[in-house]
């Protein structure tokens, strides 16, 4: 056949009907294993483990995150979020240089996206947990659809006072929520609004009581949401306030200015040790606790609280 070489089809023939001898590849012709080779190579390069520990000292360096890229750190609203949830999908692999250093390029991007917004890592934050007391037995006895009708209105009674005053709820946890806020005075402001709020909330007669913790500190921002030893530490101070209420952890209130417990109308008193209960985990052995209430809440003696100096 014209224009075809004989030695592609093993059963072509010349003109004189003599079988033709077969045509051998030369050496200037790409080689059917070279890309192969290539593939290999690069495949090899990708899972080179000294490779993969370079990029990630590397990463140490970078501005950001340096871990960016795992499940926590990706939750979060925004581009690089958005990014690197997308390279996790199409890099499933996480034993791959190209998975490192796609993610060494969006840690970047996010540490100067926080840069440029303003927002600092491990700030000093005030956190506020909020649950509901006795919540759980309540919704056995009540069922599914008077639950989900009181959780409905909870929300929405303590979650504007929250929002109106700057504050950032972290997540929902049921029958409560995380929040945090730039300035312990907002966040008591807050708390005490919402503690309010949930005076009006009724279902089928029953009326909740709220338990508020509000502690500040220094929580790692990761993603969507703040970890860290201070995160602990607030949800324990909530968990002190087994009736319902409001417990500020000692350093919440040191950094108020003077006077301003007195402003808001609200009286603290402190916590007393629970001498013969169980030790409280998970707090310093140091912290102080105290409860508040507006001034005619604690006009009698409280059994778990003792009067605080003047702030």
């Amino acid at each position: 056949m014209p224009g075809r070489r004989a030695g592609t089809y093993p059963d072509a023939v010349d003109s004189d009907g003599a079988r033709p001898a077969a045509i051998e590849p030369s050496d200037t012709e790409p080689s059917d294993t070279e890309p192969d080779g290539a593939r290999t190579w690069l495949v090899d390069t990708n899972h080179n483990p000294g490779l993969i520990s370079f990029i990630r000292r590397v990463r140490r360096h970078l501005p950001g995150d340096p871990d960016f890229g795992d499940p926590l750190s990706t939750a979060g609203v925004g581009g690089p979020s958005a990014a690197a949830r997308g390279v996790d999908r199409l890099l499933p692999d996480r034993e791959a240089a190209s998975r490192e250093v796609s993610f060494a390029g969006l840690q970047v991007w996010q540490a100067l996206t926080e840069r440029i917004s303003g927002k600092r890592a491990a700030a000093e934050t005030t956190i506020v947990f909020t649950d509901l007391v006795g919540f759980s037995s309540w919704s056995l006895r009540v069922g599914d659809d008077a639950t989900l009708k009181l959780l409905r209105r909870v929300s929405a009674a303590v979650e504007p006072p929250m929002l109106d005053r700057g504050g950032h709820i972290v997540k929902r946890m049921g029958d409560g929520l995380m929040a945090v806020f730039h300035t312990p005075d907002v966040a008591i402001t807050a708390a005490l609004a919402a503690n309010a709020a949930i005076d009006d909330v009724t279902v089928d007669g029953y009326t909740p009581r709220m338990r508020i913790g509000i502690h500040t500190g220094h929580p790692q921002r990761i993603g969507s949401d703040w970890l860290g030893v201070d995160v602990n530490i607030a949800a324990r101070v909530m968990e002190r306030a087994t009736k319902g209420g409001i417990i500020v952890s000692g350093p919440t209130l040191e950094l108020l200015p003077p006077g301003r417990l007195a402003e808001m109308g609200v009286t603290a008193k402190r916590v007393r040790r629970q001498v013969f209960g169980a030790r409280p985990t998970g707090v310093p052995a140091d912290l102080v606790m105290y409860r508040l209430g507006i001034r005619r809440d604690l006009t009698g003696d409280d059994a778990d609280t003792e009067d605080r100096p003047s702030a």
